[in-house]
């Protein structure tokens, strides 16, 4: 990669159901401080908002634009693996960065991305998942999600040094990696970053991790939405457990473990003795007390629902990993499928 002649960038974006943040995301892109040329390919699910509408007027209104211009395909199923794919099929340029309908890049992202790729020789590199909410209680599921006691020690959440990774949030690729492994496979509703990253580790490839990068998410709006979130979430990384042998570690068991010790210690403490309780009072005083940090300069009302988000995620991820069933792991199509070549 030259530094005098910048490699061209397609982003790529899967959306449904974006109208709060698709203009705000994409200006994001289209003021990168990147000199080389750059696409955006937004495929469009069966949305019930203004997403279509708004998209329509980004296509017109960088027609002109000899450096940067957004242009959509259709992705009827929804599905974000699909349209993610329909979108690489889309695209033109050597360079392929995933972004979604309601993430920020900061404005160096990809120039830093590209240099990263160039300095480390990984075929993908991401960086931190910045969530930052607009309300109350979107500021206590961010500092739930950036927090240890929320997520483990994921760097892609917590941050840390710049490193070889398992994953990374959304990711900066090389083409050749995605038309050589297929793209994403599209049996993986959910979970399929991770998925594709194994595939590509397996494959001999790196996953770079880097401090560097930073996207700015908007965390889901309610309680039931965030519960929805990290149930799926549970459900299907079961699922990629399933589908490759040895992909999991013991971060992964600790929701799921979680849930079962509270639900034998309601139940005995109901039905045997009292000091069944001990268990699930033991966990609401530990995110009691974990939130305190977590939640430290947020108003008084988002550090109050930070124990109710982490609560929220670890139950809902650890049922959805419990309740995963395994039919659905055998419907995940094991053969590989054709590449994804550039249209």
């Amino acid at each position: 990669m030259s530094e005098l002649q910048p490699p061209a960038v397609s982003v790529i974006m899967p959306v449904l159901n974006e109208e709060r943040h698709l203009r705000t995301s994409v200006r994001h892109i289209l003021e990168q401080e990147y000199a080389g040329e750059l696409e955006v390919v937004i495929a469009l699910g069966p949305s019930t908002d203004r997403t279509d509408e708004i998209a329509a007027e980004l296509v017109r209104e960088t027609a002109s634009d000899k450096r940067v211009r957004v242009h959509t395909v259709p992705n009827p199923t929804g599905r974000t693996p699909a349209a993610l794919n329909a979108a690489i099929k889309a695209s033109r340029h050597p360079i392929v960065v995933r972004v979604d309908g309601h993430g920020m890049l900061s404005p160096n992202y990809i120039a830093t991305a590209v240099r990263l790729l160039d300095e480390t020789g990984a075929q993908n590199v991401g960086g931190i998942m910045h969530a930052e909410g607009e309300n109350a209680w979107e500021q206590a599921v961010a500092a739930a999600m950036t927090s240890k006691i929320g997520v483990g020690n994921a760097a892609f959440h917590t941050g840390g040094a710049a490193a070889p990774a398992e994953t990374v949030y959304l990711g900066v690729f090389r083409r050749e990696v995605l038309e050589k492994l297929g793209g994403y496979n599209e049996e993986f509703i959910r979970a399929q970053d991770w998925e594709l990253n194994f595939r590509i580790r397996e494959d001999g490839g790196l996953i770079w991790f880097s401090p560097e990068l930073k996207v700015s998410y908007r965390p889901r709006p309610s309680v039931k939405a965030l519960a929805k979130q990290y149930k799926n979430y549970g459900r299907w990384r079961h699922v990629v457990a399933r589908y490759h042998q040895g992909s999991i570690n013991l971060r992964y068991l600790a929701a799921p473990t979680a849930v079962v010790a509270i639900a034998a210690g309601v139940v005995v403490g109901a039905a045997v003795t009292p000091w069944g309780l001990v268990v699930p009072a033991g966990y609401l005083a530990a995110i009691t007390a974990g939130s305190l940090p977590a939640g430290k300069g947020l108003p008084l009302k988002a550090r109050a629902q930070i124990p109710v988000a982490l609560a929220t995620m670890h139950m809902s991820w650890g049922f959805g990993f419990l309740t995963s069933p395994r039919s659905l792991a055998k419907k995940v199509i094991a053969s590989r499928r054709e590449p994804v070549r550039a249209g």
